[in-house]
């Protein structure tokens, strides 16, 4: 996916990982929305150039693109792209751990 999206500050572009579907010897068990949980893991698809500190230095990003993050429940903004693709808009300080 090519994505024309530059994130200002310390703002991440994430693509939020469903979670997988639980299933059971019958088939799949196919929950309904609004009893899923909300993913808290994504791919990070773009990254801002950081933050600037007191002083006017730019501080670095921890995460790049590529990463597997673990973000928090209700951080961040949706965006939904012309494709319908649905992807949220995070700053660095909602995201908790990069998955190794």
């Amino acid at each position: 996916m090519t994505l024309n999206i530059k994130p200002l500050g310390d703002r991440v572009v994430v693509e939020p990982l469903e979670e997988e579907v639980v299933t059971f010897a019958g088939g799949q068990l196919v929950l309904p929305d609004t009893a899923k949980e909300k993913p808290q893991q994504g791919k990070v698809l773009a990254v801002g150039p950081g933050r600037y500190d007191e002083d006017g230095k730019r501080i670095p990003m921890e995460v790049k693109v590529g990463d597997t993050v673990v973000y928090a429940k209700y951080a961040g903004t949706s965006f939904k792209t012309k494709d319908g693709k649905e992807l949220l808009f995070l700053k660095e300080s909602d995201i908790l751990a990069i998955l190794e």
